[in-house]
């Protein structure tokens, strides 16, 4: 199997387990996803009164400059983390 299609397999699978991770571990996946799946972050950031739009924006410019292979890797760790908690 390719590493993109194990990513989507996990992407479609982490709406199923069995335990809701934590906010910090959500942002964390967030950002591997959106570096994983579309690179480095664009746009502008956030502002302030938008709290939870800025703190995605961050989870994903945490991983600028990761290639999206090593973020798809990143993701796929973290996901079995949590499937074997």
């Amino acid at each position: 199997m390719s590493l993109q299609t194990e990513f989507e397999q996990a992407v479609a699978d982490s709406k199923n387990l069995s335990e809701r991770p934590d906010n910090l571990t959500l942002l964390k996946m967030y950002g591997f996803y959106k570096q994983g799946s579309k690179g480095d972050v664009s746009g502008e950031r956030p502002g302030m009164t938008d709290f939870v739009a800025r703190a995605k924006w961050d989870a994903w410019a945490s991983h600028k400059g990761t290639t999206q292979e090593a973020a798809m890797q990143e993701y796929l760790n973290l996901f079995a983390e949590l499937k074997n908690q």
